[in-house]
């Protein structure tokens, strides 16, 4: 499959009809399947109500059956005819987070999506992105769309339409080049159809801001471990991960270098994902550099990008930097536990 590479300044755009956009929305309505920029990370999107499209995202990207996708939308008015009711908090939510990184979960309205996007569920996770080219191609597809981070599955969702492309060119009908994403992290998921409501993935939208919007929230203790029924994106599976294994450090910084000289004593070479201040102390083989600790913010939007980094190099192993859980941390710390599948190495109390 020959994939169409559509280069959009939005502006420019916008001047001279939406003539890009317009083709990749009318791929959309004929079936297949787009890559498109959103304020998180590139989107993999297909119309959400026919399972031919929807079965394109599944195999382009590698994706088990079991994991649901989120819909996208451009507009609060398209949710009446999507989902069953909405309730206070949700629009609460929408109103104060909307457009933006935060993907509510509602009870869906029955016959509307292909049964592909809910994994069987009775609910449906929808989000309004942030990001006027997504917006646009919503608009101009005239459907909702189903669309789930734009890489091979498993591995570090892009943040720019190059990571999308070395992922899947020749596998998707085209890829929409909006420039880099700016949050860089998925989205929140929140969960609206339980009281009171339940954080199942972090993101974007941090648990403090949510609940300074709605009051108490909770978060799914599942986030820690595998589940074997996922009600959102991101709860099951080694996601986010690189070619080479990941681990997770805590530990002091002289520990840290002891223990990346152990690992090359045994003949590994070893790569390093680190803040700007660990970098500054440690030496390994590769250091990849993903922000600061004192701008988590950064941090976030530069962290898949200092993942992927690591597969253009041939290290054996890859020594993670913990973050503190504090607002984007948990989502950052989130997606760096599933990069690792878990794995720690933690030093030993003396």
């Amino acid at each position: 499959m020959e994939t169409i590479h559509w280069s959009v300044d939005i502006n420019v755009e916008k001047q001279k009809g939406y003539p890009q956009i317009s083709e990749a929305a009318d791929c959309l309505r004929n079936g297949h399947v787009v890559a498109f920029p959103t304020e998180t990370v590139y989107g993999l999107g297909a119309d959400a109500t026919s399972d031919q499209a929807v079965q394109g995202i599944f195999d382009a990207k590698g994706r088990p059956s079991d994991n649901p996708l989120i819909v996208h939308i451009s507009d609060t008015d398209e949710l009446s005819g999507l989902v069953a009711e909405v309730s206070s908090t949700a629009s609460k939510l929408m109103e104060t987070f909307w457009p933006g990184p935060l993907t509510i979960i509602f009870n869906k309205k029955s016959g509307v999506f292909s049964d592909l996007v809910t994994a069987g569920l009775e609910t449906i996770g929808i989000r309004m992105p942030d990001h006027p080219v997504a917006l646009e191609l919503i608009r101009r597809s005239g459907k909702p769309l189903a669309a789930p981070s734009a890489n091979t599955s498993g591995k570090p969702s892009p943040t720019a339409a190059a990571h999308v492309a070395g992922d899947l060119s020749g596998r998707i009908a085209g890829i929409v080049d909006g420039g880099e994403t700016g949050v860089g992290l998925e989205s929140t998921v929140i969960d609206c159809t339980v009281t009171p409501p339940m954080i199942l993935r972090p993101g974007g939208v941090s648990a403090e801001d949510i609940a300074a919007c709605i009051g108490e929230v909770t978060t799914d203790p599942s986030l820690k471990k595998e589940q074997s029924a996922p009600r959102s994106p991101g709860m099951k599976y080694t996601h986010y991960a690189p070619t080479a294994p990941l681990y997770l450090l805590e530990g002091e910084t002289e520990w840290i270098q002891k223990t990346v000289h152990r690992l090359q004593q045994e003949g590994k070479k070893v790569g390093l994902l680190a803040s700007r201040e660990l970098a500054a102390e440690v030496n390994a083989d590769v250091i990849s550099v993903c922000g600061s600790r004192n701008n988590p913010a950064a941090t976030a939007r530069s962290l898949y990008h200092a993942i992927r980094s690591f597969n253009e190099t041939d290290v054996d192993i890859i020594l993670a930097e913990s973050f503190d859980e504090n607002g984007i941390g948990t989502a950052i710390m989130n997606r760096l536990e599933k990069a690792a599948g878990h794995k720690w190495i933690r030093q030993r109390s003396s």
